[in-house]
């Protein structure tokens, strides 16, 4: 894709997989009868290149994640406004940002044992690094939701990074956008969770 213009494009996978692992919350669109479904739920990406996921099986969408059918996949990275205050030189305001699409294909992967093994490994990724809880293979609750749960399998058809990072501006001014970044994102989080949390 041609948008946005190439300075705010970030081909490197390594990059890509970098936000996939650190964000692993993704919206995931699938079309039926022209309409989007659209479901939010952590991935993961494993050594063979896949994106793996779970979904309850009352989920609408599940439905449609299997057969290879088609699926778009968006990860969100840090995000803010960023005001011209913060430049060395005269700019606009602006918002920095940085996405994740996928497109590919989707399949359903049935067996119950893929499955229970596939949910130990979500929780290990996503424990780490401290790993204060370990989710044993004989936990009677994780055994009891298997059947309520369905697996699934993307393989990724293209990769589009979306890096808008101020990084047509002079090398000050991508240093003072990359401060503005960190600082809103902590910031912005915990105003945000003190006012609805």
């Amino acid at each position: 894709m041609n948008y946005p213009p190439k300075i705010h494009q970030d081909n490197d996978i390594n990059h890509m997989i970098e936000v996939i692992k650190t964000y692993p919350l993704a919206t995931i669109i699938s079309i039926k009868d022209n309409e989007p479904f659209i479901t939010h739920l952590p991935l993961i990406y494993n050594e063979y290149g896949k994106l793996i996921g779970h979904i309850d099986k009352q989920n609408p969408q599940a439905a449609l994640l299997k057969n290879k059918k088609p699926i778009t996949v968006l990860f969100s990275g840090p995000q803010c406004y960023i005001s011209p205050s913060i430049y060395t030189t005269t700019q606009l305001p602006t918002w920095n940002y940085i996405k994740v699409h996928l497109k590919g294909t989707v399949n359903a992967i049935e067996s119950k044992d893929a499955l229970k093994e596939s949910i130990i490994t979500m929780t290990e990724f996503l424990e780490a690094p401290g790993h204060k809880y370990v989710l044993e293979p004989d936990n009677q609750r994780m055994l009891c939701a298997l059947d309520y749960i369905d697996m699934f399998e993307i393989t990724i058809d293209t990769w589009e990074g979306k890096f808008k990072l101020s990084k047509d501006k002079k090398p000050q001014d991508v240093e003072n956008a990359r401060a503005e970044l960190i600082r809103a994102n902590q910031e912005n989080i915990a105003r945000f969770l003190n006012n609805v949390f």
